[in-house]
């Protein structure tokens, strides 16, 4: 269907209409409309007629005009959109996506035009603006300053979300990293901890109506990373952008674009209950990879000496210590972190390389991202910061067979930034080199858009639990938190599954780990990422039941399938998540009391399955399980204890 509106207000700019218009998902439960009135366009979003978000502005901010107000619509567009897409480093390795789109284009008060694009699927929502090119083919380019978008959540929606830091603050001066506590079912009046709001993804219990996710993807070179302001009263909450004083005060806070050129995409995704949330692939269905992978990348486990053994572990004879446990446990990669070009040195390290390849085993090596972004001193530094250096670094990786890197300690969100990111993994693929960022950004899309990229991780994650015992004890919460916010919009590095049971070589001193050995080896299912961190020490090889290393050696880190089947995010979660023909149902207690649960399992309907639980003394131990013909299958997971079912 094509519609077209064409309003007198283009004869007189100061003369604005009401205008209105409605689209809704192939199923017809999620409906948007989009309204213009006294010149101001907002968008409001029901499920099953029950409203979701409220009324809230839309529109941009830019340097040739104001597309916040007096606006007027000049042309709506309704059409239908189909994509079918293979991927093989996130949830599902297939997705089908339809979704009704609608385009509406508005002039300002100066003739100036701009399209709002909304893609509306079953449960999704993705929005972008395009600004266009004028009558006389000018300009050709603009800046963007900031945005009206808005998000208005009814009133005594409750909060699931993680503070935006202050710029250049922490550990020598590192921050923004994504690395914040998140809050649980907080209200919306609560104020955020530094005062700049909150980092996407943003998770909304909407009461009894249900739930919402609101998010951002397809942010590359051409844009910045945004976030959303705190929360308020008339406004809700207002997407905004950089702040000044990140990547060191240099770079600009805005986003510059070529024109015709659109802003990233904004997201929603909207259920009744849970499931939608966790299973969600709006992140990736409107973007097309930006350029093709130059080998095939494999994905796999890998070890790591740092978590535990931390910085006096960067030698060669530890490093041949877990490229050897590695190897034992049938893993593909061990990651050698900071200081290896000063402890080890550049020749020892391509003899590392051919000891780990003779064992089957392929090194990831790890770099500041450094530049001027912070003080982080680790080296290598200034080894990612330039295109020259790249190169030349790249070079060597590929010649000494190095499978990847982790760079670390990226400075913010501003355009400069993001093109830091982007020009590393471009730069990587055309040497073969896989891509894990740690103290970074959430990434947007990005294991659609760079066939390279791995996980980043943009989370308070598994050194923290080794630093600080309050951590540990956060962990249980923590992992059944993310399968619904964090890590339901994109791959997650937690980390680490900690097996050591005292954060400490000799395994005796430090504090504590506070989850038992099956939540450790169940959260390497629940937290999606297709090269994961199996963070064991070559002492645990002695120390652990000989079925929970049976367990890790068979576990696989890529998905055909995820599907959540039980939790609350913060008390527990339950998901089954299929790799070829077999099912994986991996579950997390978050909590200190026992849960007894009925699972609703159809695909494992009238089997007997293997079922690894928690004995009394917190070690994994693999019983037999009969799901009923329904499907239902009665388990209990221990206090801060987890289960896979298989």
């Amino acid at each position: 269907m094509r519609t077209r509106l064409f309003l007198l207000t283009l004869l007189c700019p100061l003369l604005v209409m009401a205008a209105q218009r409605e689209v809704t998902s192939p199923d017809g439960r999620l409906a948007v409309k989009v309204s213009v009135e006294d010149g101001i366009t907002t968008y409001a979003v029901t499920y099953d007629s029950i409203e979701m978000i409220q009324p809230s502005r839309l529109g941009l901010k830019t340097n040739i005009g104001d597309f916040t107000q007096g606006l007027a619509v000049v042309e709506a567009r309704e059409s239908m959109v189909e994509k079918h897409y293979d991927m093989s480093r996130t949830k599902t390795s297939h997705s089908d996506f339809k979704a009704k789109q609608l385009d509406i284009t508005l002039a300002n008060a100066e003739r100036h035009q701009m399209t709002v694009t909304f893609l509306v699927a079953d449960n999704d929502i993705a929005f972008q603006y395009t600004l266009l090119r004028q009558e006389n083919d000018n300009p050709k380019s603009a800046v963007v300053h900031g945005e009206a978008t808005a998000f208005r959540l009814p009133a005594g929606t409750t909060t699931f979300l993680s503070p935006q830091s202050d710029p250049m603050i922490g550990w020598e001066r590192t921050k923004p990293s994504y690395e914040e506590v998140y809050s649980a079912d907080a209200a919306m009046t609560d104020k955020s901890q530094y005062g700049h709001g909150y980092v996407f993804p943003a998770l909304f219990h909407v009461g009894d109506k249900g739930w919402v996710l609101i998010s951002e993807t397809g942010v590359t070179s051409a844009y910045v990373g945004a976030h959303l302001s705190d929360y308020d009263a008339a406004m809700g909450y207002t997407v905004a952008y950089p702040m000044e004083g990140e990547n060191n005060g240099i770079g600009t806070t805005s986003a510059g674009i070529p024109i015709p050129g659109s802003t990233p995409w904004r997201t929603i995704t909207i259920g009744r209950d849970l499931k939608p949330i966790v299973e969600t692939t709006i992140a990736f269905d409107p973007l097309t990879p930006l350029y093709a992978p130059s080998q095939d990348y494999q994905p796999g486990r890998y070890t790591w000496s740092w978590l535990i053994w931390q910085d006096e572990s960067i030698n060669y004879e530890d490093q041949v210590k877990f490229i050897d446990l590695a190897a034992a446990m049938g893993f593909e990669y061990c990651l050698v972190d900071n200081w290896w070009d000063t402890n080890i040195g550049r020749d020892r390290m391509a003899e590392l390389s051919r000891y780990a390849q003779g064992k089957g085993v392929r090194l990831m090596l790890w770099y500041n991202s450094n530049g001027y972004e912070n003080d982080a001193p680790q080296t290598p530094r200034q080894r990612m910061s330039t295109s020259i250096a790249r190169d030349e670094e790249m070079a060597w990786l590929r010649r000494i067979g190095v499978a990847g890197i982790k760079v670390d300690f990226f400075g913010g969100d501003k355009q400069q930034t993001l093109q830091l990111y982007e020009d590393i993994l471009s730069d990587a693929n055309r040497y073969g080199l896989q891509c894990i960022f740690h103290g970074c950004t959430l990434p947007r899309g990005w294991e659609r858009l760079y066939p390279n990229y791995v996980a980043s991780e943009a989370v308070l994650a598994s050194e923290n639990v080794f630093f600080d015992e309050g951590a540990a004890i956060r962990e249980p919460f923590d992992l059944t938190l993310h399968p619904f916010c964090r890590n339901a919009v994109a791959s997650m590095d937690w980390g680490g599954t900690i097996m050591n049971r005292f954060m400490s070589k000799d395994n005796k001193s430090r504090h504590s780990r506070k989850t038992t050995d099956m939540f450790e080896i169940a959260s390497a299912i629940t937290v999606q990422t297709s090269v994961q961190c199996m963070a064991i020490q070559p002492n645990n090889l002695q120390e652990l039941p000989q079925v929970e290393l049976d367990l890790m050696k068979s576990l696989p880190t890529t998905w055909d399938e995820t599907r959540l089947i039980d939790g609350y995010p913060g008390k527990y979660v339950v998901l089954a998540r299929r790799h070829g023909n077999q099912w994986y149902i991996a579950g997390l207690n978050g909590e200190k009391t026992i849960k007894r649960l009925t699972l609703q399992l159809p695909m494992l309907a009238g089997k007997t399955i293997s079922y690894y639980t928690d004995n009394v003394k917190g070690y994994g131990e693999l019983k037999t399980l009969k799901v009923d013909k329904k499907g239902q299958a009665k388990v209990v997971i221990q206090p801060n204890g987890g289960l896979i079912l298989r």
